[in-house]
């Protein structure tokens, strides 16, 4: 008996200590910045804007514009929950081998150059800030504006989609939700029942009628497949869904290849 009542005790007190640290588990657990830019899109020869641009609540954060060749087309780049911008410079390059647009990527708040600290209402507010970036150019198709999310950078996207209007959607290796997310790496924790942060992709999709390309490695350990298919399930037609044979979470467009790229490419045109 004594041992059933240790046992209950442990349970009690972990999950009292879930609820008053429920904030330095999602800071700990959700964001992984990374201040150090290391890599510059001319590193790769590509053509660039360096900007820096503010929010709402007056933070100053930072981006790059790159150039496709002479194309209105331009893809807003969200990325993932952990380093910069400058993590991702090789995989728009070797995009822009195969498909014509343009990109711009911007860093959240507390990413890389940008001010701040990083939360759930601050990427959102950071990404309306981008929009209002891209909109305030004249040298771009207002109308041909493509919200490309990978990771958590999913759902910042689609959530920004369901207060603009995007022309397509495009989500990689996509998060259903953190509470999904907290079940699945911590399955015999209940610490999804008091994560603050939600990022619901799955929520998101369900009011965008935009056409929706989702694509996912069927080697995905961070978000399992199953994952992906109930992001896919809640979305509106029309939408597609592409599987990279062997391809993980962060090594989707080096596996897919040319293919990868080509699916995409076919997708916004």
């Amino acid at each position: 008996m004594k041992k059933k009542y240790v046992y209950i005790s442990i349970i009690i007190i972990t999950i009292i200590l879930l609820i008053y640290n429920s904030k330095m588990i999602e800071e700990n657990f959700i964001y992984f910045p990374d201040k150090e830019v290391g890599i510059y899109p001319e590193n790769y020869n590509l053509i660039y804007d360096d900007v820096y641009f503010k929010t709402e609540d007056d933070l100053t954060l930072h981006g790059w514009f790159i150039y496709g060749k002479n194309t209105n087309k331009t893809i807003l780049w969200f990325h993932g929950n952990a380093g910069n911008i400058s993590h991702r410079v090789h995989n728009i390059k070797e995009m822009l081998n195969v498909i014509n647009v343009n990109i711009f990527i911007f860093d959240y708040r507390g990413y890389g150059n940008s001010e701040g600290k990083p939360s759930e209402e601050g990427t959102y507010t950071d990404s309306k800030a981008a929009l209002n970036y891209l909109q305030s150019r004249n040298d771009i198709d207002q109308n041909q504006i493509i919200y490309f999310g990978r990771s958590l950078g999913s759902a910042i996207a689609s959530s920004l989609a369901t207060k603009s209007n995007p022309t397509y959607l495009i989500l990689e290796s996509p998060i259903p939700s953190i509470p999904y997310m907290a079940k699945h790496a911590y399955p015999f924790l209940p610490i999804s029942k008091f994560l603050k942060t939600q990022y619901n992709t799955i929520e998101n999709l369900q009011s965008i009628t935009k056409p929706v390309l989702i694509i996912h490695g069927d080697k995905d350990n961070t978000v399992p497949l199953e994952g992906a298919m109930k992001v896919f399930e809640s979305a509106n037609d029309p939408k597609q869904l592409y599987i990279i044979q062997g391809a993980g979470h962060n090594d989707t467009y080096f596996i897919g290849g040319y293919k990868y790229f080509k699916v995409i490419d076919d997708f916004i045109n």
